[in-house]
């Protein structure tokens, strides 16, 4: 329960904070596993709800500078800005360019690209050549969402990009300290959805919390080099 209590203590004090759920199934009823992430802690929560509730309640009224998820809802609104998950986008985007005969898509999967690209270099690039970059990708941005289409997969897609416009390019007003994509939280919830597709879910929401403070202790010590991952769970299970 310490290592836990520090795990969230470290995330209260986050500037930058990212985070994901998956859906499992708890004494019989569909339930979340979440999970909450910064450069010194991991925190896995398991919550009966996917609501903006259970962000309010580990947050404590904590607000980091710059929060990263995708666009659902109940992970807006909880830091200064917010970067959306590119990766996300990217699935959407890949799939209309292949159904759809429209241009849009190609257009946007060559953007995002370009994104990924400054994204990759951000920590090496000057200043003035980042800025540079998003103005450029702004600029072109616009063009797109400005663009007619009578595809209704691809305005679909216009629309996704339009309504995060201001938080797509966010990574480069934040160098080598926001990632232009949530790989990290979905990384770390591999395991819940590992373990919901074997075993179908909790008998007991104690089972599930119990599990995810365990998840806390041990994907939080491997931030650390060289932490042996099983003696951190021998010392989670002792204690």
């Amino acid at each position: 329960a310490a290592e836990c209590d520090k795990a969230v203590a470290a995330l209260r004090r986050a500037k930058v904070i990212s985070s994901d759920e998956t859906g499992v199934r708890i004494e019989g009823s569909n339930a979340y596993h979440w999970v909450f992430r910064c450069p010194e802690a991991v925190v896995h929560q398991a919550a009966p709800t996917r609501g903006a509730v259970v962000v309010r309640t580990l947050m404590d009224g904590h607000r980091p500078d710059v929060w990263c998820s995708d666009r659902y809802a109940a992970q807006q609104g909880h830091a200064n800005a917010h970067q959306t998950c590119l990766a996300h986008l990217a699935r959407d985007v890949a799939y209309a360019d292949e159904a759809s005969e429209d241009m849009l898509p190609s257009r946007l999967k060559r953007w995002l690209q370009r994104a990924f690209a400054l994204a990759d270099g951000v920590e090496t690039f000057a200043a003035s050549t980042i800025a540079g970059k998003r103005r450029a990708l702004e600029r072109s941005l616009n063009d797109i969402l400005a663009t007619t289409t009578s595809c209704d997969l691809a305005r679909d897609i216009q629309n996704k990009f339009r309504r995060a416009r201001d938080q797509l390019l966010t990574f480069a007003q934040w160098p080598g300290m926001v990632d232009a994509t949530n790989n990290a939280c979905e990384r770390a919830l591999r395991p819940a959805v590992v373990q919901r597709k074997i075993t179908n879910g909790y008998r007991a929401m104690w089972a599930a919390k119990g599990e995810a403070d365990i998840r806390t202790v041990v994907d939080t010590a491997r931030l650390t080099p060289g932490t042996n991952p099983f003696k951190i769970i021998l010392q989670t299970v002792s204690t």
